[in-house]
């Protein structure tokens, strides 16, 4: 069945939002585009501010159509990281060139937001919903799980949920993601006593501690991997001293630490098995973790084999099914129902000239529309 003829253009909707600055947290305009697009189709669209600073305040938007019937959720942010410098042409500016649209946000994952609203164009019935965010590229505290409580105080639970990031690698179709890993920073702070290097006995050096510590951190291997998700992994991402003289033994001395886990570990229990070797070592040691969110897995069955068959009938292809990459706001969606990850090639996503394939937006805006037929026909 191909839809094409009745889907609303979605390039020139991928260009409005593109041409709404939002780097994160995203506010306004480019919430305001996409409001327009969606309240002709019959869409409820409810706007709101959550948070404060630091990590606040952001926007989201959660927009329903329909009242009963099986609940099938599109969900994404608005939100782009910062551009930087040296693109060829203005990154909130689009333009198309070779056959390519360029712009921040293009492929991660305004494009993809478009062809959810190109999708659901046509009602077919049963409850449909947007649950977008202004702020899946920072801190994300604010924003998709301030959407879950939204849709908590107004009795709404999708049975399904599509999440629209670049997940192909190659070509369009070639992989969806059914998982992700979790994720946990954590911060040590080792104090000393600052002395001269000539006197050792009068100070008390954090820095050998600190190493120990790391040392003992870097050797441990937490798993072999599973049938779906590869090994986890320790990476130390900073140490800091800050001591300009060769010839003091410094006050202090941290370091910071990024662990990323499959579903054999929980990030609370690897922060305090880090704690307690920085402890053996440092007593005295401040250890800060911050859990950004837990390993998810939707396994292989009804859902992800539906999203498949949506993608080879639009693009031919057979998608792998895989968990790799980093951490999305499926982490979060994944408790409320199942979640399956499909969009754009990834290729050029947070990099300079980011750009978009004109025809993998067409085609990508079939492939949600295949799986909404397949939804609706399972209903």
């Amino acid at each position: 069945m191909n839809h094409a003829p009745s889907l609303p253009d979605v390039v020139e909707l991928t260009k409005k939002l593109i041409a709404a600055e939002s780097v994160t947290p995203a506010r306004g305009p480019v919430f305001d585009v996409l409001e327009a697009a969606l309240a002709p189709l019959g869409f409820m669209v409810e706007r709101f501010i959550s948070g404060e600073a630091p990590d606040g305040p952001v926007e989201n938007l959660l927009a329903v159509r329909g009242n009963g019937g099986r609940h099938f959720a599109f969900a994404g942010h608005l939100d782009v990281v910062p551009p930087g410098l040296g693109w060829h042409s203005d990154a909130f500016k689009p333009e198309i060139r070779g056959g390519l649209l360029y712009g921040r946000g293009a492929v991660d994952m305004k494009g993809a937001i478009a062809a959810f609203v190109a999708a659901v164009a046509e009602d077919r019935g049963g409850t449909t919903s947007l649950i977008i965010t202004g702020d899946e590229e920072g801190p994300a505290i604010f924003g998709t799980r301030a959407l879950i409580d939204r849709m908590a105080e107004r009795g709404l639970k999708p049975e399904l949920c599509l999440v629209g990031e670049p997940t192909s690698v190659d070509r369009l179709g070639d992989m969806v993601k059914i998982g992700r890993r979790g994720s946990v920073n954590i911060w040590i702070d080792v104090p000393g006593r600052q002395g001269h290097v000539a006197y050792p006995h009068l100070a008390d050096n954090p820095i050998p501690r600190l190493v120990r510590a790391l040392a003992e951190i870097d050797g441990i291997v937490l798993d072999d991997g599973t049938d779906w998700f590869q090994p986890s992994n320790i990476e130390l991402t900073d140490i800091t001293v800050g001591n300009p003289a060769t010839n003091v033994i410094p006050a202090r001395a941290e370091a910071r630490l990024s662990i990323r886990f499959n579903d054999l570990h929980r990030g609370d229990d690897l922060a305090a098995r880090v704690a307690a070797i920085v402890h053996a070592h440092a007593p005295d040691a401040i250890v800060t973790p911050r859990v950004s969110g837990e390993a998810f897995l939707t396994p292989p069955g009804d859902f992800s084999a539906l999203v498949s068959d949506a993608i080879a009938e639009v693009t031919g292809l057979t998608a792998e099914l895989s968990t790799t990459g980093g951490t999305s706001d499926a982490r979060f969606l994944s408790k409320l129902c199942p979640v399956v990850e499909f969009g754009l090639v990834n290729a050029t996503m947070h990099k300079l000239d980011e750009a978009v394939a004109v025809e993998d937006l067409h085609a990508l805006a079939r492939v949600y529309a295949a799986v909404l037929d397949r939804v609706t026909a399972a209903a």
